[in-house]
């Protein structure tokens, strides 16, 4: 099959498409022909060398896909077959033609929706549904700030929260990705690089702050993500694209009752991955089969211009999630 590999960690120069061994369907695995993968910000990384695949995973880059299911392994239940519609929640492997992945890590593509959109589902459902919902336990009532609003992640999360009867505050940095977030159903909406978030989301809240905070930047935003908390508020941090140490004042923690949720998903164990997968069929996918929520899709590249759909990922320029199609 045909894969995109690094040939040294670098930049998206680097990244090449070359024949490599087929996979092969392990046990309690199968292997799914792409149709489609998608970019995310820990594909960046992996590509400079900054993040690893954990042991064991496809060395390709690739965090999710959808296709077809072309092949069995032993001991998988019969509720897959070769011919299903699934995408998938990965280790790695997605830049490829084709990829094995633990069966408890698909999800099967609702009817009439289109295949290669799918690629863009996985990731950010997983990632929102178990932090915001699992694990910081958004309630109807309750306010979500979500830093990065025009992001996949971003646009899912507006998605999900509107849908329990919350309240969206967002940040972005620029007009045109806060209309896209408007265009969701956030209703608090900050320029970062025009206004200070703590001031506006205490204002908008009668003084109250966010419930919930979702962050992708991590260190830099730690301590202003304190002050925007509501009591009783929680902080759950997805991301380090500010760094990965700050001051963190824990008077000010105790005294709101607040906590603070740090997680990946990529490195849990394939039973923590498949109890995610089954929560978010039960009471997510029955929202993306109605239609009710959907990728936000800014851009579709072929695979062999997995570079490309890089540089653009880099450059923050994009609103919701780049595709590459394999077929």
């Amino acid at each position: 099959m045909k894969a995109v590999v690094v040939s040294e960690p670098g930049g998206p120069g680097n990244l090449r498409l070359e024949e490599v061994p087929d996979p092969i369907a392990g046990p309690g695995e199968v292997v799914v022909d792409v149709v489609a993968s998608a970019v995310n910000r820990a594909d960046t990384l992996q590509r400079q060398g900054l993040y690893p695949p954990p042991p064991g995973a496809s060395p390709y880059l690739g965090l999710e896909c959808s296709g077809t299911v072309s092949a069995i392994g032993e001991g998988v239940d019969g509720d897959w077959q070769p011919g299903d519609r699934v995408c998938a929640l990965l280790a790695g492997g997605g830049y490829a033609e084709r990829v094995a992945v633990p069966e408890g890590q698909l999800l099967p593509v609702p009817e009439g929706f289109d295949l290669a959109d799918a690629a863009a589902l996985p990731e950010v459902v997983c990632t929102v549904w178990s932090n915001v919902f699992m694990s910081a336990g958004l309630r109807p009532g309750e306010t979500l700030l979500v830093h990065g609003g025009s992001s996949g992640i971003g646009t899912m999360a507006i998605q999900l929260a509107l849908q329990v009867g919350a309240r969206v505050a967002v940040t972005a940095g620029s007009a045109e990705k806060l209309a896209a977030c408007r265009a969701l159903g956030a209703d608090i909406l900050v320029n970062y690089r025009e206004a200070d978030f703590v001031e506006a989301v205490r204002e908008a809240t009668g003084g109250r702050g966010a419930d919930v905070v979702l962050d992708v930047m991590g260190a830099a935003y730690l301590s202003r993500n304190l002050d925007v908390l509501a009591a009783n508020g929680r902080i759950v941090v997805v991301g380090m694209q500010g760094g990965t140490k700050g001051e963190l004042d824990l008077g000010k923690l105790m005294g709101k009752r607040g906590a603070i949720i740090a997680t990946g998903l990529r490195a849990r164990p394939v039973a923590e991955k498949a109890a995610i997968i089954a929560s978010v069929r039960e009471h997510v996918w029955p929202l993306v089969a109605a239609g009710t929520v959907r990728p936000v899709i800014h851009e579709r590249f072929p695979l062999a211009d997995a570079g490309r759909a890089h540089e653009v990922l880099e450059s923050s320029a994009h609103i919701g999630k780049l595709l590459l199609t394999v077929r």
